[in-house]
């Protein structure tokens, strides 16, 4: 799979089949130290962006300043909270969902960094869990995105899939930046994989001049 935080405009594609059900609990272990370590790094993004506002704002664009980056705590807020396990619901909607985790993404990290975001996702229904797990794998592969794709920022653009196709709920992330290249490497890696073997999903890659795009292929029958 293409390594999303090491990119250059060569044109690779890999592929990465996970899949064994005898490490799901080791797994979850380790994405959830490693979920950790990413809400870590989401803070210092956060830190840096008061920074920024703080340092350009006076006066009277003071309370602009305050104003934004209330909002965007707030959808830090909104963020974490999906992102936690909900033991509560057995089943989720997909489509509201994934349109609330784009949402707060979108405002939380892309916005502020000048990154556009488009979704489409489609209906239907999902265990929580799988929703959960789904959803962490998808803000891992925004955020690096968000990091690592775009040194220009000029029309960044990245777009969110969900759809049910042919027995499989079809996950992607795709954006117009610079194209990924290398196997996909670190704590990113550990956590996609864990979670990839957690819900019997695998994960495709596809990168050249266009941008990059993973896709993950959870089947539904997945336990």
């Amino acid at each position: 799979m293409p390594d999303i935080s090491a990119r250059t405009n060569d044109r690779r594609v890999r592929s990465h089949f996970v899949g064994n059900p005898d490490d799901v609990s080791r797994d979850w272990e380790l994405v959830m130290r490693e979920s950790h370590h990413r809400m870590k790094n989401t803070l210092t993004l956060l830190g840096a962006s008061v920074r920024r506002e703080f340092a350009r704002a006076g006066g009277r664009d003071m309370s602009v300043a305050v104003d934004r980056l209330e909002r965007r705590i707030v959808a830090f807020g909104r963020l974490y909270q999906l992102l936690s396990d909900n033991d509560d619901l057995s089943e989720i909607s997909v489509e509201g969902f994934f349109e609330n985790l784009c949402g707060a993404l979108s405002e939380a990290v892309l916005e502020p960094a000048g990154i556009r975001c488009e979704a489409s996702i489609e209906n239907g229904v999902l265990p929580a869990w799988q929703c959960h797990r789904l959803a962490l794998m998808l803000t891992e592969l925004v955020t690096n995105a968000a990091k690592h794709a775009f040194p220009n920022k000029n029309g960044a653009l990245i777009r969110v899939e969900v759809v049910n196709r042919e027995g499989s709920w079809l996950c992607a992330v795709a954006d117009n930046g610079v194209g990924a290249t290398g196997p996909l490497q670190g704590a990113g890696s550990r956590i996609l994989q864990g979670l990839a073997r957690s819900i019997s999903a695998r994960m495709h890659g596809e990168a050249g001049q266009g941008g990059t795009r993973v896709t993950i292929a959870m089947p539904l029958t997945a336990v």
